[in-house]
């Protein structure tokens, strides 16, 4: 099996020999920011839009990051070449740093790096043919009032406890909703609908990551003249949806099959078939195909 690397410390190691330290705030509380990044035939897919997220993040929460965009370019691109695989998945990850105990970051001074390669399969491949089913689950999306949805922190634990009723439920993902019962997204990655040919996704504003993945689909629908609308959601929506499918960095597209045991009209439907290709001919485009 191939084994991951990461860059710690201003050089690139094993996953296995990677060590952070106790007094890191990122693990004693959280404080940090990160991006997953794909990347196919050796080359990171729409990174500049990965980092641009990782910088608003950063200024989000106050947390001054040293190095420049064209560094940590540098350094994925160096990590890419030395990872085995031409395809594979990237964690960026940037904590306050080491500090004293107790939850003020006035004693970090020293941000820290850490970009992971390594492989992802979110889903098996039968059941990404298939499609997969969900629950909506109990577990309500954090507020904006209280952690802004746009800050991709290192506070996933919601979505966690999320995700494991969806394992108790023995189904494949799980549905968050925000306070007021209307649909935000996945654990892991961002939901569209489609009901009577109109592709439609919950706004950022109800609780849904900005995600890249997500805005790249919004511009592949755009340029196959598919309409489509970020547009308030609830259950009843999905339930009721001719097709659903997740999109994301670590999933891609995912088509739905179920939801509470609710069949999807189609799976997969017509207009996830088209968006998926389009992805596909968007990576080639962009990454290179293989020959």
């Amino acid at each position: 099996m191939t084994q991951g690397i990461c860059w710690l410390d201003e050089r690139i190691q094993s996953l296995t020999e990677a060590r952070i330290p106790v007094l890191d705030h990122g693990l004693l509380y959280g404080d940090g920011i990160f991006e997953g990044v794909r990347f196919y035939h050796g080359k990171a897919f729409l990174l500049a839009e990965h980092l641009r997220r990782l910088y608003d993040s950063a200024r989000a929460i106050h947390l001054n990051i040293p190095w420049k965009e064209q560094e940590l370019t540098g350094i994925v691109e160096q990590l890419i070449a030395a990872f085995p695989l031409a395809n594979g998945y990237l964690r960026i990850v940037i904590t306050r740093g080491e500090g004293a105990l107790g939850i003020d970051p006035g004693s970090c001074h020293h941000p820290r790096l850490l970009i992971i390669a390594d492989r992802l399969q979110m889903i098996p491949d039968n059941i990404r043919q298939r499609g997969a089913n969900l629950i909506i689950a109990a577990t309500r999306r954090l507020p904006p009032d209280g952690l802004d949805p746009r800050v991709k922190s290192l506070n996933y634990l919601n979505h966690i406890l999320a995700r494991m009723e969806a394992n108790y439920a023995g189904v494949h993902e799980a549905v968050l909703l925000n306070g007021r019962g209307q649909v935000t997204e996945g654990t892991a990655d961002n939901l569209f609908i489609v009901k009577n040919s109109v592709l439609l996704t919950p706004p950022v504003t109800d609780g849904a990551l900005a995600g890249v993945t997500r805005q790249l689909i919004l511009e592949l629908a755009t340029g196959l003249k598919m309409e489509n609308h970020e547009q308030t959601l609830t259950p009843y929506d999905l339930y009721t949806a001719d097709e659903c499918f997740l999109t994301g960095t670590g999933a891609e597209l995912i088509p739905v099959y179920s939801i509470d045991g609710r069949r999807l009209a189609e799976c997969p439907g017509p207009v996830f078939s088209q968006l998926a290709a389009a992805f596909e001919r968007h990576i080639d485009n962009t990454c290179g195909k293989q020959s």
